[in-house]
């Protein structure tokens, strides 16, 4: 399919009543985070019944034109579309196979040259695990690619733009996943003093995954660190998973 045929079809499902709960949910007033963002008002399981339509008839190239569409549901669909092809290439028969790495090469690239388009907090964090993330966890094809997805990260952490640095942390969820808690405490260090609550709900949404996913001891060993001056916010979504007695010492830090 062509974008322009995903575009049309997809603003032939606009509902004014859903787009005006979805205006107010994601903040698209002046002064909030999502100013400006418009919306078609399809909810987001319509959104994936569209790429499972669309998908495997979509190549690459179409992608930008989605990720340019003024329609917030329509750069979802590209986002959605591009993870599609992203996990299709690390199957156990394909994620270390180098035909497959360079592919998941080129959809990095091509995310990460429309990441601002990303500009909301659902866009990123449906997509900056599953492609971001999972290229940061699977194999590279030299260590000079090893040596370059901390700099990209530290490229997107050391942005002024909110969603990129959002990305920074949020593609953590899939390292940790994997067992690797690394990810995770570098890039919570780093934003740990971020002045947005959305950042602050990110990076303790991810330490407490970390802490599930990986060790509970560990997140207890940054918590030592750093609960003092963390985000409240931060540190009760932290600590969400642990008992009422623990959490109760953590608050009182």
């Amino acid at each position: 399919m062509t974008a322009k045929e995903i575009i049309l079809y997809m603003e032939s499902l606009r509902d004014e009543e859903q787009r005006q709960v979805l205006m107010r949910f994601f903040k698209t007033a002046p002064g909030e985070y999502g100013y400006g963002d418009e919306f078609l008002g399809i909810k987001v399981p319509k959104t994936r019944e569209v790429v499972k339509m669309a998908a495997k008839d979509t190549p690459l190239s179409e992608i930008p034109q989605l990720l340019m569409c003024r329609w917030h549901e329509v750069r979802l669909c590209g986002l959605l579309i591009l993870v599609w092809h992203f996990e299709r290439l690390t199957s156990k028969r394909l994620v270390n196979d180098t035909v497959a790495i360079r592919k998941r090469k080129e959809i990095l690239e091509l995310y990460l040259r429309y990441a601002e388009q990303a500009n909301n907090w659902d866009l990123v964090d449906l997509s900056a695990p599953k492609i971001l993330g999972a290229w940061i966890a699977y194999p590279a094809l030299a260590q000079e690619e090893e040596n370059q997805k901390k700099e990209v990260l530290d490229e997107l952490a050391s942005s002024t733009n909110l969603w990129k640095q959002r990305m920074s942390i949020v593609c953590t969820w899939k390292t940790s996943q994997m067992g690797d808690a690394s990810w995770c405490l570098r890039y919570a260090e780093i934003h740990l003093h971020h002045p947005h609550d959305l950042m602050h709900k990110a990076v303790g949404w991810m330490l407490r995954e970390m802490g599930k996913r990986v060790s509970m001891d560990l997140l207890r060993d940054f918590l030592r660190l750093h609960a003092q001056e963390m985000p409240r916010t931060t540190l009760r979504y932290a600590i969400e998973k642990m008992n009422d007695t623990e959490r109760k010492y953590w608050m009182q830090q």
